[in-house]
């Protein structure tokens, strides 16, 4: 395969058809699908039963707390995770490292599926649940970057925000395999479930994670990384370059992603715990709201993606970020109405509009800021870093705030506050659209 040594690598020259380009995203989208599975159960589990099995002898209001913290641990294993894997993909390869963040999801997983719980091994139960929690947040800090980069370094240079989009098509199809597996446990009788039920979702992604290995198995290396590796251009500490050599872009990604990844946490943990212990509203009801809302973005997450080719990175974030502010109060408002169609809808608008305009072009314009040589260092831990710190800490915060003010105000005023970091950073990012890689 023949690959050009100067400017960006175009599709002819390191001949990737659209039959092959179509083939990685596949492939990239696929694993994501499984690791955002894996990652994402735990947090349904959190909302609806590990308060109740790994913390049973405290109040329900601390032992949601305590469950929302271990949920928390992975996030903030995550940039570890990010800067493990980013200095290995930045060093030694993109395929490799994808491969290696499956496996390590996948065997935390299961593991957590097998875990005995309180009444069974005390203490024990929780601390295992948090070391096999921060062993998933690791595993999944490292294999985003792996999965955006391997798209976009084989992808046309004007249809780059669409094929990184499909990486990102991950996140909902990842959250509707999980709310499915739960919405169908979850029916079982209440003994049961607490039982055993919990655990299937869990248990299966021993069957994903393998079909996942086999298909990226077969994917060939980024042709941009064996381009650097051949004129010795990769970076001997691409994390510390990452950082100390590109502070604005690393700056930049993390203000861009703080407030989506709130958002969408708010979405889907926070607000399963404030619906069913608050507004008693039915576990099924908001499980099937936040499934049809993924199903939905599956579908919006590519067309946003498309327009960020046609309107380039920086105008999606603004969107979102605006859209954010306006929906920070009526959101919980309307959620008060306990009317079904009324709530699955704002879940279905809520998702795409104030997580999917700002999620679309993610795997696209995190990596596109930085150089080809700590691309994968410097996308990832910006990525991971804002996900700690607003997707780990936003349930957690918002469970006090809503017990210190005795309402949503507060939580509104949170994700407000958030949305104008990202606000900001948009304003102050470059357009890099039209940039080589």
């Amino acid at each position: 395969m023949e690959i050009s040594t100067s400017g960006d690598v175009s599709v002819a020259s390191r001949g990737v058809k659209k039959s092959k380009i179509g083939t990685i995203a596949a492939a990239s989208s696929i694993g994501t699908i499984i690791e955002w599975y894996d990652f994402l159960i735990y947090g349904m589990a959190a909302a609806l039963v590990f308060n109740k099995l790994f913390f049973p002898n405290v109040s329900p209001v601390i032992g949601t707390l305590a469950a929302l913290g271990t949920y928390a641990v992975g996030f903030f294993a995550r940039p570890l995770g990010g800067a493990i894997f980013g200095h290995f993909g930045d060093r030694v390869g993109r395929k490799s490292m994808l491969l290696l963040t499956m496996f390590i999801m996948g065997i935390g997983t299961v593991l957590i599926g097998c875990l005995p719980t309180y009444e069974h091994i005390g203490i024990w139960a929780p601390a295992l649940l948090i070391i096999l929690r921060f062993i998933q947040g690791v595993g999944l800090g490292g294999e985003w970057g792996g999965a955006a980069l391997m798209v976009l370094e084989h992808a046309p240079k004007h249809r780059r925000g669409f094929y990184g989009s499909l990486v990102q098509v991950g996140f909902p199809l990842g959250l509707v395999l999980a709310t499915g597996v739960f919405a169908i446990v979850s029916k079982l009788p209440e003994a049961d479930f607490l039982s055993w039920g919990w655990r299937i979702p869990f248990l299966l992604s021993i069957v994903l994670v393998v079909v996942g290995y086999v298909i990226r198995s077969k994917v060939e290396e980024s042709p941009i990384f064996l381009q650097m590796k051949a004129k010795n251009e990769l970076s001997k500490q691409p994390v510390l370059d990452a950082i100390l050599k590109n502070p604005r872009a690393f700056l930049t990604a993390i203000g861009l992603k703080i407030s989506e990844v709130s958002w969408v946490y708010i979405l889907t943990v926070f607000i399963v715990v404030h619906a069913t212990n608050n507004l008693q509203l039915p576990k099924s009801l908001i499980l099937d709201g936040i499934l049809y809302a993924a199903l939905v973005e599956v579908i919006t997450i590519p067309l946003f993606g498309l327009l960020s080719d046609k309107v380039g990175r920086r105008p999606m974030y603004i969107w979102g970020a605006l859209f954010t502010v306006a929906l920070a109060f009526p959101l919980f408002t309307l959620l008060e109405t306990k009317d079904s169609a009324i709530i699955i809808g704002v879940m279905i608008v809520a998702l795409s509009l104030g997580h999917g305009f700002m999620f679309a072009p993610e795997a696209t314009y995190f990596p596109e800021l930085f150089g080809a040589n700590v691309r994968y260092s410097g996308a990832t831990l910006g990525f991971q870093v804002a996900a700690a710190v607003g997707g780990g800490l936003s349930p957690i915060i918002a469970t006090g705030l809503m017990a210190y003010f005795g309402g949503t105000t507060g939580v509104s005023i949170m994700l407000i506050l958030l949305a104008a970091v990202t606000l900001v950073a948009a304003i102050a990012a470059r357009e890099t659209r039209h940039e080589s890689l």
